[in-house]
């Protein structure tokens, strides 16, 4: 099979496109044949060395894709040859053919095209999580995205509007502030303007997936307000005051979705929910920017460079 590898961590120029070997597969595997694979800011991590990846040799990055089932293992009794699945939690998923665990597995429901799929597997449901488990927001409240135009920020942004939430946030062109304003944003805010002295202590809640605003995040909550940190897109966080913190009754709350995608019927029910916001022409998102697998490290590049808007998936 063809994949994107390497063999030592460091920036863009060290992946390398080329055939491995097969994967192998075993009882409880399907082997999904890829159409699209979704490339994220954790992808970077890992092919810097700063973030967990699995052993192997080389190393194979992506943890999520899409595609159809082409073998199952001679246990597997919940998909079938044939069948169209998700997955957003297997590794070596940037190659040709992928093993996965038939519990990791998730099909695709049919009103919905793969595109569209492959685009919010993995960032609709860490923005699902977000917003129903460590958020919790009530309707008429009013939340603050960092990065409110990325794949996981104008899905989470959604989510809350159509959940009754005022939403605002801050990015970085005027090509994206239109993005999210037509997305249902009540106010978006250009990062290189100047905006935050208005707006201190205004929020129940601030989403902070950027990591180096922490301390801005902070001052935008009102007391007794919840931040929910969960990235590190624009760099590491600073150290956070705890009294400071205390004074003023602000909680952070951070999680990971792994520690909520816990089984199959977990994924399904979690996937349900969040498509059912897509059938329901609730939520629309950004035509994705697609390149060849092969073209991996211009695709790293451009991921780095923030300047896409919305999703980066690689077609084998």
């Amino acid at each position: 099979m063809k994949a994107l590898y390497f063999d030592r961590f460091g920036g863009p120029e060290v992946l390398q496109y080329g055939t491995l070997p097969d994967p192998k597969l075993a009882d409880h595997d399907v082997l999904v044949k890829m159409a699209y694979i979704g490339l994220n800011f954790a992808d970077i991590y890992r092919r810097k060395g700063t973030y967990h990846i699995e052993k192997s040799t080389p190393y194979i990055d992506g943890y999520e894709g899409l595609g159809m089932i082409i073998a199952v293992g001679k246990k597997v009794t919940k998909h079938r040859l044939g069948e169209k699945v998700f997955f957003v939690d297997v590794p070596f998923a940037n190659s040709e053919l992928v093993a996965v665990p038939e519990s990791h597995a998730i099909k695709v429901p049919a009103e919905l095209n793969d595109k569209i799929i492959a685009c919010v597997g993995l960032q609709g449901l860490t923005a699902d999580f977000l917003a129903h488990d460590l958020g919790k927001n009530r309707p008429n409240q009013t939340v603050f995205i960092h990065g409110i135009s990325g794949g996981v920020g104008q899905i989470l942004s959604q989510i809350l509007t159509a959940d009754g939430v005022n939403v605002y946030g801050v990015t970085s062109t005027r090509e994206k502030q239109k993005v999210a304003l037509t997305q249902g944003a009540k106010e978006v805010f250009l990062r290189n303007e100047p905006w935050l002295h208005d707006w201190l202590e205004r929020f129940d809640t601030v989403y902070d997936g950027v990591g180096v605003t922490l301390e801005q995040s902070i001052e935008l909550l009102k007391h007794k307000g919840n931040l929910v940190f969960y990235g590190m897109a624009g760099g590491n966080p600073p150290k956070v005051d705890l009294v400071t913190l205390l004074s003023q009754s602000k909680s952070i709350l951070t999680g990971d979705l792994w520690d909520y995608l816990t089984d199959y019927w977990e994924r399904i029910a979690r996937s349900k929910r969040l498509f059912s916001y897509f059938i329901n022409h609730q939520i629309h998102i950004s035509e994705p920017t697609v390149f060849p697998l092969k073209d991996g490290v211009l695709a790293h590049k451009l991921l780095e460079s923030g300047n896409n808007v919305g999703k980066i998936l690689l077609k084998p």
